[in-house]
């Protein structure tokens, strides 16, 4: 007899809004444990759906799947995550989140400051170039032909 607690790739992806074809990549990525049925079927623990939606919400947020699949490695795979297991997570998040915001309002002043400025040179433009680091690499379009620093 089955667990009733294991759930189809299409269940988890009607619940989830998530295709089923991402579903598949997850797995394969290893960003979500699964079970074979005898016939080779992918089957999914409930909770999956949790860890489903914190992938769907972060990747909205702009975090890349490496660093998804690092957050989801703290979280246990033989069991359910408790309200704990994803607090800390939260946490994590949160303060990651927290420092994104510092770093937007920080350019949100320069750019302030900049629209007016009328320096009209990438060379010496403090939010492209802060502190003229390329300068050091002589004169010519350094920044277009290197990866950005």
């Amino acid at each position: 007899m089955q667990d009733p607690n294991l759930k189809t790739i299409g269940f988890i992806a009607q619940r989830t809004g998530a295709s089923v074809s991402a579903l598949r990549f997850y797995s394969d990525e290893e960003l979500l444990p699964t079970v074979r049925s005898p016939s080779g079927h992918r089957l999914f623990h409930r909770s999956t759906i949790r860890r489903v939606a914190f992938i769907l919400i972060a990747q909205s947020l702009g975090y890349r799947l490496d660093d998804i699949k690092n957050a989801l490695g703290s979280l246990p795979d033989s069991r359910t995550p408790t309200v704990d297991d994803w607090a800390a997570l939260g946490r994590f998040f949160s303060a990651d989140i927290d420092h994104k915001i510092e770093q937007l309002q920080r350019l949100k002043q320069k750019l302030d400051g900049c629209i007016g400025c009328g320096c009209l040179s990438l060379e010496k433009c403090a939010l492209y170039n802060p502190e003229d680091r390329v300068a050091a690499q002589g004169p010519g379009p350094n920044l277009f032909n290197s990866p950005r620093v």
